[in-house]
């Protein structure tokens, strides 16, 4: 039976990749959100696509509606938007949400020793409103994104230190892929994924 993925952040360059990863590679049905969603060229009869802004809540609360699984990557006010979805999904387990922050977050890459630099703060506030929250949620933290075809990718659960530091766009569509095809993989996680 063919999983219903909404993709938060359609036009962005990761919201991109899932997206002709899930067309290409699964029988998925795509609703694509974005602001300016309109501008994406992907015509297919599977794709449905919602311009609007995750802060009008109506609109988000329609898009998130009879959704198998919802992918977020977002720039801006993270933590504001993250509430944001959380409160579209009444903040139940029954809805699952696949969130990207960002490496670092922690402190737990090799010579950070603990210290987090403020550009990241936005992204853990994040990680901190979806871990606290009652969706079954995995929070994927990437390194710096390339346009190289190795799909190749190592997971790091939340506490480990985190060796590498460039992840492919398509890697981490490969990656959100496994979970749209198996939603119960990587529940609750918290990872680092690089090359």
């Amino acid at each position: 039976m063919s999983k219903n993925v909404l993709i938060i952040g359609a036009t962005g360059s990761l919201g991109r990749a899932l997206t002709q990863t899930l067309l290409e590679e699964t029988d998925a049905h795509l609703t694509l959100f974005s602001r300016s969603a309109d501008c994406l060229s992907a015509d297919d009869s599977r794709v449905k696509k919602i311009s609007a802004s995750v802060f009008d809540r109506a609109e988000l609360k329609e898009a998130v509606t009879d959704q198998d699984v919802i992918f977020a990557a977002l720039s801006g006010d993270l933590p504001a938007m993250a509430q944001a979805i959380i409160e579209a999904l009444d903040n139940s387990a029954s809805q699952r949400l696949v969130f990207i922050s960002s490496y670092g977050i922690y402190g737990e890459l090799p010579g950070q020793n603990g210290r987090v630099d403020p550009v990241l703060r936005s992204y853990r506030q994040a990680a901190d409103i979806v871990e606290a929250s009652n969706v079954n949620y995995t929070i994927l933290r990437p390194g710096w994104f390339d346009n190289s075809n190795d799909l190749s990718y190592e997971l790091f659960p939340k506490g480990e230190t985190i060796y590498g530091n460039a992840i492919s766009r398509r890697a981490i569509a490969q990656c959100v892929k496994t979970i749209v095809e198996d939603p119960a993989l990587h529940s609750r996680a918290n990872l680092g994924i690089v090359r």
